[in-house]
């Protein structure tokens, strides 16, 4: 696995791209603001995974000053990239490396598919943050997700991979520079390998898999089926990920 990536004179979305095309599979933990407890945070950097590449910081209703905040830290603490995974346009931050521009292309809401990114606007047209376009796909992990909540939309079953496959195409099609498989967060059942093998088989651009993977033996099924970067959040926050 790779494990130099840096955030210091690179550009975050050219390592990821020149990764996948290497076969060399990326891995993030994701770090909930609303979870983030100070006192534990310098043990959680020292407990990363050897072959963490990137830091993720995002959650369905983290607030701005959270969000601030939890970025701040990780990066005192750390020297790896720091990657905005927002709920909504709140959790922006021109204090992290980057952020994933999510569009819940998997649902039909407006204020996920559009909206909420109008209204980021204002935040990122005058930062430095590196602006990643991401198509983000809601599958059913067995499991009612926060994102379900917020977002009101409903994931897509695992029976219809064609489906998905249709959705991912369609995101890389209207300009998507990364596609997100999400089973959520805590979920029962990871996106299979099946539909990942499926997606990554139909699009040309690097594919991220997260949401219930606790097992060496699940993080390695979904590299395998062809996940370029692989999430893990509340396996690592509860401290049950097992690698």
């Amino acid at each position: 696995m790779i494990s130099n990536f840096t955030h210091s004179g690179s550009v975050i979305y050219s390592q990821l791209e020149r990764a996948a095309a290497l076969g060399q599979p990326c891995f993030a933990i994701l770090f909930d603001p609303e979870e983030l407890r100070l006192q534990d945070l310098e043990k959680q950097i020292e407990a990363l995974p050897d072959h963490t590449t990137h830091l993720f910081v995002g959650g369905s209703t983290a607030t701005a000053a959270q969000t601030q905040l939890a970025v701040r830290e990780l990066k005192k603490h750390s020297g790896l990239p720091v990657v905005l995974f927002p709920g909504d346009h709140n959790q922006i931050t021109a204090e992290a490396d980057a952020l994933l521009f999510l569009s819940l292309i998997s649902g039909e809401n407006p204020e996920y598919l559009i909206r909420q990114q109008i209204k980021s606007v204002d935040k990122l047209k005058n930062s430095a943050l590196e602006i990643i376009p991401t198509g983000y796909i809601l599958i059913d992990g067995g499991t009612e997700t926060a994102v379900q909540r917020v977002s009101k939309t409903q994931p897509l079953t695992q029976d219809n991979p064609g489906h998905i496959v249709a959705v991912a195409l369609a995101g890389q099609y209207s300009g998507k520079k990364l596609i997100y498989l999400e089973a959520g967060s805590g979920a029962k059942t990871p996106v299979s390998a099946e539909i990942i093998k499926a997606v990554k088989e139909a699009i040309h651009i690097p594919l991220i898999v997260g949401g219930g993977i606790r097992t060496r033996e699940q993080l390695e099924r979904a590299y395998s089926a062809g996940a370029d970067l692989v999430v893990v959040g509340t396996a690592f926050e509860n401290g049950n990920f097992r690698i």
